[in-house]
C-alpha cells in the first residue's frame, strides 16, 4: 500500500533507495521527496533523534479549539491502537490521545509524550514533518517512514489553519498499526480538521463580539448633545453607498490609526469616517470605525497632519481573508455615552445637525486580511488582461513576471524546455530547461542568468513540483536542504541578501507539464502562506494556458513558414541578364502569402516576379504556392506580361469558386484576393516590359542615382475576372536597378504612406551599390519595427548583351540564299571560337529558315545570342507555329523540327506583334556570358614559358 510499482514492496523500494538506486517509478513523488530532503539533511534512518522542548503554550487557543475535538475522536476509537496527537506549526507535540489508554504504557516516550518536535529536519519522512513540508493531507505506510522505528506504523495528518489568515496553526495526525490502514480514516481526519478550524474561527468572532460591547459600552457614555448615533440605513445610504464605506473602513482597520477621511459617494455626497481606539473588557484591542453624516451637506473639518490623514494601504500584503462585517446584535443599539480620547488634529464629534452610525469593527489584523483579499482580486483581475497579450512563448513568460512584481513577489525566476521555445510538445520537461526570464524589483541579485541551461537535482523545490504537478512552498529558506543543495553558493549569496521565502509552481496545461515558475520573497520579513500559494498557483495556471497557446503557435508558424520557405525559390538559375538579391520577411503576426521569383526566358531575357496573396496562415502559404508553380508554367509559354496575368486571374477564379462550392457560407475558405507584378527584361534591347495586378509599381533607379516609381497601369487584383491588365515599356540604361517589392515594405498603420515612399527613394538613391547592400539598406532603413504583414524584396541590376555577341541577317523569301547564310553563321561562330558546334549550328538553322520561307511570311529575320547558350532565332510575319510530330515512311516531310529538337536543348515558339519567333538554344562546353567570358577562357599568358 502506498507505492504505485508492481512487483516492488515498501520495504524493498527504500532498500534500493538507501542503496543509491533509482526508484523514480515506484515510491509516491511526496515520500520520494521527503526521503532525498532527508538524505540531503544528512539524517541517519537509524539514528533520527527528535529534541524535545518543554517551551509549550499547552493552553493557547489552538489547545483550547482542539479540545472538544480530540475528545470526540478519543471516544471514537475507543478500544483500537489508535495514537491522535495535536502539534504546532513547527511540529512540536502539544496533546495525545490514545482509543486504547493502555497503550501509553507500551509506547516509546516519543509516541506517548507531549514536547517532541517531528519536523522533518528530526525525524526523517513521518505524517506530522511531511504534512507541515507539503501543507496537505498526507499519508505514510510501513516503510515510507525514513526513521528504522516507524517501519511497523501508518498514519494520516493534516494540516489546521486559521481561517481567517490562511495561516498554519498546526498538524492533526493519526496514527495506528499498518494493518489497520482504511481509507475512511481520510474523511475522519478531514472532517475533525473543519471543526477544529471552525472553532478557531469563533474564537475571533468571540474578539470582535467583545469589541463591539466595548465600542457600545462607550457610546453610552458619551454627553447626551453629542449627535444622535444610528443605522447606516435609516440614514439614507443604500447597499452601495455602505459598500464603499465598508472597503474605506477596512483600510482604516488595517492602518490602526486614530483618522477621520472624507469618503466621496456617488451623487456629489461626502461622509466622513472616524476610526476610534477600542479596547474589550478582556484586553483585546480593536478599531472602530464610525460614519458622520452632516446635516443640509455640511462639511466636517478633515486633519490636515499627516498621521492623521486617509489611512495608507499596505500594498505588499496580499495574502489573507476578510472577515465577515460585524453589525450590532439585537438590543445593543448605540446610545450616548462618554467620550473616548482624542487624537491631535482630529475631529472626533459630529457637528450640530449630524448623525453618526457604526460601520465596522476589528482588529487591525483583520482589516489587514481584508485589504489583502481585495489586493489578491485585483491582482488576478489585471492578470487577465496583462498576461498573453502576444503569441510569444518568452513574452508570456514574462508577463506572468511581470504580474507577479510586486504585488505577489519581489523576485520571480521561469525556466521552459527547450521543445517548449521551440513551439514543440517536451517529451521530459525535467530535462533541458533553460531560464527564461529573471525578473524582480532590482537586477542585481545572483539568479542563473537568462539563457542558461539549468539542471536541477531531484531534491530542489523547482523539480518537486514538476515532478509531482503539485505547488511546492518553502517558508523558509535557510532551512530548505533540497533548495540548498542545488547551488550552495548561489544560494547563501541569495539568503544574505534577505531572499527568504520560495513557492515553486509547475506551468500546466491540458496535463502537460510546460516549465516552472518559481516566486521569491525578500523585503517582507514573513513568509509566504497558503493564500500567496494558492496565488501564485492561479496566476501561474492562467500563465500557462497562454503559454500553451503561444507554443502551439509557434509550432504552427513554424510549420506554415517551414512549408512557405519550401515553396519559396531556394536558388536562382544561372543567367546573365540581372545580377540578383532577395529578402523574405515573415509578419509577426502570422505568416502570410508573398512570393517572388526569377525565370529565364528564351533569347537571353528574364522574368521578375512578385506577388501576394492576401490573409495570413496555412491556406495563404498554400495559395502562394500554386500561385508560383502557374506563373512559373505561364512563363514557359513565353507569353507577355498581360497575358500571363490574364492567366493568373483566370486560375485565381478558378480555384475560389472550386474551394467556395456552391455553398455561400463556405466561401471564406476560398482565395479572399492575389496581386501580382510580372516583368520582363530584354539584356539585347535593354527594354523592360511590365504589367501588375493590383500590386505596387516597382521603383527604377538610373545609373545617375535617379529613383523613379513608373507610372504603371494598376489593373485590378486577380480573381475579379472581367477586367484586361495593360503593358508599359521602358528602356533602361546597363547598371540600372529594378526594385519589386509587397505593400508589406511600405504599408504601416503607424507611418504615413508617403513617408514611407520618401524613405524607400533615399535607401535606393545609391546606383553603384550591388544589390546585396541595397536589400540591406532596404531592410534597415524603410520595413517597419515590427511588421504587420510580409515583405518580399527583390533587387536586380540589368546587364546588356554586347553588341559583338549578337549577329543579325535580314533574308528575302528565297531558298537559294540559305547556303549563303550557313556560310556568314559559320564565319561568325568562327570568331566567337566555336567552331565545334558550327555543324550542328548551320543544320539547325537551315531546318529553321527552310521552314519559314515555306510556311511563313516575308520579312524573315535570322539572329545569333550568343550568351551562357547559342540561341538560333528566325523570325516571320506569320502567327502560324510549327508542330513537332512523327513523320510517315511515306512522307516527303515532316522531319525538320524533329531534327531541331535533337540538336538542341530546347526550343519553341514566341509570338509577338509583328508575327512569331522560333528560337532554338544550343548547350556550350564554353561557358558564355560577360564580355570578356570567351577572351578569358582562351587567355594563355599565364602559362610559363618553357
Amino acid at each position: 500500500m502506498g507505492l504505485v510499482a508492481e512487483g516492488i514492496g515498501p520495504v524493498l523500494a527504500r532498500e534500493q533507495f538507501l542503496d543509491g538506486g533509482s526508484v523514480e517509478a515506484a515510491v509516491r513523488s511526496p515520500i520520494l521527496s521527503s526521503w532525498q530532503r532527508c538524505q540531503s539533511l544528512g539524517l541517519s534512518p537509524d539514528g533520527c533523534e527528535l529534541p524535545y522542548t518543554q517551551d509549550l503554550d499547552l493552553d493557547g487557543r489552538l489547545v483550547r479549539a482542539a479540545g472538544p475535538v480530540l475528545d470526540r475522536l478519543e471516544s471514537m476509537f475507543a478500544g483500537r491502537n489508535m495514537n491522535v496527537s495535536l502539534a504546532d506549526e513547527h511540529g512540536a507535540v502539544l496533546q495525545r490521545r490514545f482509543g486504547e489508554p493502555s497503550m501509553v504504557r507500551h509506547l516509546a516516550p516519543i509516541q506517548s509524550v507531549p514536547g517532541f518536535v517531528f519536523a522533518e529536519k528530526f525525524g526523517g519522512t513521518n505524517g506530522i514533518g511531511l504534512a507541515l513540508a507539503e501543507r496537505r493531507l498526507i499519508n505514510i505506510y510501513g516503510a515510507e517512514h525514513f526513521a528504522e522505528r516507524s517501519q511497523s506504523n501508518a498514519c494520516a495528518a493534516i494540516p489546521v489553519r486559521d481561517l481567517l489568515n490562511g495561516r498554519i496553526e498546526g498538524v492533526l495526525c493519526l496514527g495506528y498499526p499498518y494493518t489497520d490502514a482504511d481509507a475512511s480514516l481520510d474523511i475522519v481526519i478531514r472532517r475533525a480538521a473543519e471543526a477544529i478550524e471552525r472553532r478557531l474561527l469563533g474564537q475571533s468572532s468571540a474578539r470582535e463580539r467583545a469589541l463591539l460591547r466595548a465600542y457600545v459600552d462607550a457610546r453610552r457614555r458619551m454627553p447626551a448633545d453629542d449627535g444622535q448615533p444610528g443605522e447606516l440605513a435609516a440614514s439614507g445610504l443604500d447597499w452601495h453607498d455602505q459598500m464603499i464605506l465598508k472597503e474605506k473602513a477596512t483600510e482604516l482597520i488595517s492602518s490602526a490609526q486614530r483618522a477621520a477621511v472624507e469618503v466621496p459617494l456617488p451623487g456629489d455626497r461626502r461622509v466622513t469616517l472616524l476610526s476610534r481606539p477600542v479596547t474589550s473588557s478582556s484586553g483585546v484591542e480593536g478599531i472602530a470605525i464610525e460614519a458622520v453624516l452632516a446635516s443640509r451637506h455640511q462639511r466636517l473639518t478633515v486633519p490636515t497632519e499627516p498621521h492623521a490623514s486617509e489611512a495608507r494601504t499596505p500594498h505588499d500584503l496580499i495574502e489573507h481573508r476578510p472577515l465577515a462585517h460585524v453589525v450590532p446584535p439585537p438590543g445593543t443599539a448605540p446610545a450616548r455615552g462618554g467620550a473616548p480620547a482624542h487624537g491631535p488634529g482630529v475631529t472626533e464629534r459630529p457637528v450640530g445637525g449630524a448623525t453618526s452610525g457604526l460601520v465596522l469593527v476589528g482588529e487591525p489584523g483583520v482589516g489587514k486580511y481584508a485589504v489583502a483579499a481585495r489586493r489578491r482580486l485585483e491582482l488576478l483581475s489585471e492578470a487577465s488582461t496583462r498576461i498573453g497579450t502576444t503569441l510569444d512563448v518568452s513574452r508570456t513568460a514574462r508577463e506572468l513576471a511581470e504580474m507577479a512584481v510586486p504585488g505577489l513577489a519581489d523576485f520571480v525566476t521561469i525556466d521552459l524546455p527547450e521543445a517548449v521555445l521551440r513551439g514543440d510538445e517536451p517529451t521530459d520537461p525535467c530535462k533541458d530547461l533553460h531560464r527564461t526570464v529573471v525578473h524582480g524589483i532590482r537586477d542585481d541579485y545572483p539568479f542563473y542568468p537568462v539563457g542558461e541551461r539549468i539542471d536541477l537535482r531531484p531534491i530542489t523545490p523547482q523539480l518537486r513540483c514538476l515532478t509531482s504537478g503539485h505547488t511546492v512552498l518553502e517558508p523558509d529558506l535557510r532551512t530548505a536542504s533540497g533548495w540548498i543543495a542545488q547551488d550552495p553558493v548561489a544560494a547563501q549569496r541569495l539568503l544574505a541578501l534577505d531572499v527568504h521565502s520560495l513557492i515553486a509552481v509547475p506551468l500546466l496545461a491540458r496535463g502537460i507539464a510546460l516549465g516552472i515558475a518559481s516566486f521569491y520573497r525578500s523585503r517582507d520579513p514573513a513568509p509566504f502562506g497558503d493564500d500567496d500559494r494558492s496565488l501564485a498557483q492561479e496566476l501561474t495556471t492562467r500563465a500557462a494556458i497562454c503559454i500553451d497557446n503561444a507554443r502551439r503557435y509557434t509550432r504552427e508558424h513554424a510549420m506554415v513558414l517551414a512549408l512557405q520557405r519550401s515553396l519559396l525559390p531556394q536558388g536562382f538559375p544561372e543567367q546573365n541578364a540581372v545580377e540578383v538579391a532577395h529578402r523574405y520577411m515573415p509578419a509577426e503576426s502570422g505568416v502570410g502569402g508573398d512570393w517572388f521569383d526569377v525565370i529565364p526566358l528564351s533569347s537571353t531575357r528574364v522574368a521578375l516576379v512578385v506577388g501576394d496573396v492576401v490573409g495570413h496562415g496555412l491556406h495563404a502559404a498554400a495559395t502562394m504556392g500554386r500561385l508560383r508553380t502557374a506563373a512559373r508554367n505561364f512563363a514557359e509559354l513565353d507569353l507577355p506580361p498581360d497575358e500571363v496575368l490574364t492567366h493568373l486571374d483566370n486560375l485565381v477564379g478558378r480555384l475560389d469558386r472550386e474551394e467556395g462550392g456552391d455553398d455561400p457560407s463556405a466561401c471564406s475558405a476560398g482565395i479572399i484576393g492575389a496581386t501580382c507584378l510580372y516583368v520582363i527584361y530584354d539584356p539585347t534591347s535593354q527594354q523592360c516590359t511590365m504589367a501588375r495586378a493590383g500590386h505596387p509599381p516597382p521603383a527604377l533607379v538610373l545609373p545617375d542615382g535617379t529613383v523613379t516609381f513608373p507610372d504603371l497601369p494598376a489593373g485590378p487584383p486577380l480573381g475579379l475576372g472581367g477586367l484586361p491588365f495593360e503593358t508599359a515599356e521602358f528602356d533602361l540604361p546597363e547598371g540600372s536597378q529594378l526594385v519589386l517589392y509587397t505593400d508589406g515594405l511600405i504599408e504601416d498603420r503607424h507611418r504615413d504612406f508617403d513617408t514611407a515612399l520618401e524613405q524607400l527613394r533615399r535607401a535606393l538613391a545609391h546606383p553603384n551599390r550591388p544589390p546585396e547592400d541595397t536589400c540591406r539598406a532596404v531592410l534597415r532603413t524603410v520595413v517597419p519595427d515590427h511588421p504587420a504583414d510580409d515583405i518580399a524584396l527583390l533587387v536586380a541590376r540589368t546587364h546588356t548583351l554586347d553588341a559583338h555577341r549578337i549577329a543579325t541577317w535580314d533574308l528575302p523569301a528565297d531558298p537559294a540564299l540559305v547556303s549563303s547564310l550557313r556560310a556568314a553563321v559559320t564565319r561568325r561562330l568562327t570568331e566567337w571560337g566555336l567552331e565545334e558546334i558550327g555543324f550542328a549550328t548551320e543544320l539547325l538553322l537551315s531546318e529553321l529558315v527552310t521552314n519559314a520561307i515555306r510556311y511563313g511570311t516575308g520579312p524573315i529575320q535570322v539572329r545569333l545570342l550568343y550568351d551562357r547558350t547559342l540561341t538560333c532565332e528566325v523570325s516571320d510575319a506569320s502567327s502560324t507555329a510549327p508542330h513537332l510530330r512523327h513523320a510517315a515512311t511515306t512522307d516527303e516531310g515532316g522531319r525538320g523540327l524533329f531534327l531541331v529538337a535533337q540538336l538542341s536543348q530546347s526550343w519553341g515558339t514566341r509570338y509577338t506583334a509583328d508575327g512569331k519567333v522560333i528560337w532554338a538554344e544550343c548547350a556550350l562546353e564554353v561557358p558564355g556570358g560577360k564580355p570578356d567570358a570567351v577572351e578569358a577562357a582562351f587567355d594563355f599568358d599565364d602559362i610559363p614559358a618553357i
